[in-house]
């Protein structure tokens, strides 16, 4: 299945707009709860006018929360990054650290935020058990129903299953999957490349005209 889902999606990637880690990590934290084009959509102005922790950790709180205010819970988000910026300029003088153990000590960052960062900004391999992923690998019963729902234990399952140097891309082409074809509601079962493996087909229509109409290019908007 991974390896035709490689062939799908060559061009599998992350969806984020970043140029430094300090980016990535910040568009991630921000990405929660909305959608990467709205995140990509406001990071240039954020980040023209507050470039790296040091800048961040001392913008004014309602400016900052202005900025945030369309992606939605700006006030928990504007919380997350003065307190992640005045811990990267504290702890780590002002550098994104490039190990999962000092990441999730940062406000608003968890394991999922942690491995996005390790896998795209230091190539280190990490599995990122967004909701697409988790529902991926629960329709594709590579994981047990009883962990499926944790995700901590759903990404230490698939880890077992895959090379460490997979992962990363595993990550980037479930969830490419996950926006594209195998949507929550309505998956295009009868256009996807691996439903001859999938325990789940026939959750969405089987019929190959109706559910190509279902086939996207990108995420949501």
């Amino acid at each position: 299945m991974h390896r035709v889902l490689a062939e799908t999606y060559p061009e599998a990637g992350c969806e984020l707009d970043f140029r430094t880690p300090f980016e990535l990590l910040v568009a991630t934290v921000l990405s929660a709860q909305t959608t990467d084009r709205r995140v990509n959509a406001a990071t240039p102005g954020l980040f023209a006018r507050w470039p790296d922790p040091y800048a961040m950790a001392a913008a004014p709180r309602l400016e900052l929360e202005q900025v945030l205010r369309p992606l939605g819970f700006f006030r928990a988000k504007t919380d997350s990054l003065l307190g992640l910026s005045a811990a990267l300029v504290e702890r780590y003088d002002g550098e994104v650290p490039d190990r999962l153990d000092a990441l999730v000590t940062l406000p608003g960052v968890g394991r999922k935020t942690a491995n996005v960062v390790l896998g795209n900004a230091f190539d280190v391999p990490g599995l990122t058990v967004d909701t697409h992923f988790a529902r991926l690998v629960r329709r594709f019963e590579w994981v047990e129903p009883q962990i499926a729902s944790d995700p901590v234990k759903t990404e230490h399952a698939v880890a077992a299953i895959f090379p460490r140097k997979e992962w990363t891309m595993l990550s980037h082409r479930l969830i490419w999957h996950g926006r594209r074809r195998c949507h929550a509601k309505k998956p295009a079962c009868g256009a996807c490349p691996v439903a001859h493996w999938c325990p789940a087909y026939g959750t969405g229509p089987t019929d190959p005209v109706l559910a190509a109409a279902l086939v996207t290019t990108q995420g949501p908007a």
